[in-house]
């Protein structure tokens, strides 16, 4: 049994040191619980939504080097002093010169993984990753990172099965956004968030509803039963520049069944032991089992539809 921890929270547009803090508080609560990996929220260190307004210099002077900044050296620091494997999203100032939308997940042994956004639409001048990113622990088991739009593509959640990930670190800042799709998400008022302490009942049911938690039960449970991974699923909670993300931080098992949950309107952490057993004869990882990769040729070729992940993002 391994126990996880995952985080939502109200990151502080552009305020780091703030954010640091709070994820720093959010590692501390887990080490008093035993938890042995926590994960934090996409960009939650720079903040998010608002740096779809920013110029290039403007997303500049937010980036940080991977592993050379502030951020990540703080984020190693804290998974040494608790024995726990550490991930938090920023901007990244690639060496490259090009900006990234990274998760950087620290362990207690000193290494660091950075994955990039491989479907990056938050900002023209970021660009996306080119490649899946599964890291052995030392411990038995592997993780994978997808962020956000990332596991919208089922090919993702499959590849990075495929390399070995028992484990999905699945960062969001989503819900309460405009889909542009007559059944997709809406955006929630603002109001309900500001008036969340009068009136609790009503954040609470728009944060569980169609534009939060009931869309996740979509798709969600079965990114983890088809594959047969365990997800974490951290999320921005609260406003986020014009919208309201909605939190419903969640730890699903490989079976899709969800271990443990909150639709809190507020910052939160829930905890939840995985049985890493399961995995071995779970159905998804016996479904694969019996694949026919010869039929699928059809998924490496370009079909002439495709579009850049800002154009399909908001058209």
């Amino acid at each position: 049994m391994i126990r996880v921890a995952t985080v939502q929270f109200n990151h502080q547009p552009g305020e780091k040191d703030a954010n640091r803090e709070r994820v720093h508080a959010f590692c501390d609560q887990a080490a008093q619980q035993g938890a042995r990996i926590i994960a934090f929220p996409e960009m939650c260190i720079t903040g998010y939504w608002h740096v779809r307004k920013l110029s290039r210099p403007a997303i500049d002077e937010l980036a940080e080097d991977v592993p050379g900044g502030v951020t990540t050296q703080s984020l190693l620091q804290w998974a040494a002093q608790y024995k726990m494997i550490i991930g938090a999203g920023l901007i990244e100032r690639g060496e490259d010169t090009q900006l990234y939308n990274t998760y950087v997940v620290a362990q207690p042994d000193g290494r660091v993984h950075r994955h990039r956004k491989l479907h990056c639409f938050i900002s023209e001048h970021m660009a996306s990753g080119t490649g899946y990113t599964v890291f052995d622990t030392g411990l038995g088991y592997k993780i994978g990172v997808l962020i956000c739009y990332d596991n919208n593509i089922i090919e993702n959640a499959r590849m990075t099965a495929l390399l070995g990930a028992d484990i999905l670190l699945a960062p969001h800042q989503t819900g309460g956004c405009n889909s542009h799709s007559p059944y997709g998400m809406k955006r929630i008022d603002p109001i309900l968030w500001e008036q969340r302490h009068a009136n609790p009942e009503a954040i609470e049911s728009a944060l569980r509803g169609p534009n939060g938690r009931e869309w996740l039960m979509r798709w969600l449970p079965a990114r983890a039963h088809d594959n047969g991974l365990f997800i974490l699923f951290s999320n921005g909670v609260g406003r986020d520049d014009d919208e309201v993300r909605t939190g419903n931080a969640m730890i699903i098992d490989c079976y899709g069944r969800i271990l443990n949950e909150t639709w809190e309107a507020a910052d939160a952490m829930i905890v939840a032991d995985l049985d890493m057993d399961l995995l071995a004869n779970c159905t998804g990882r016996r479904w694969m089992r019996g694949r026919r990769p010869d039929l699928y040729t059809l998924l490496a070729q370009p079909t002439g539809t495709e579009v850049d992940a800002r154009a399909a993002r908001f058209s």
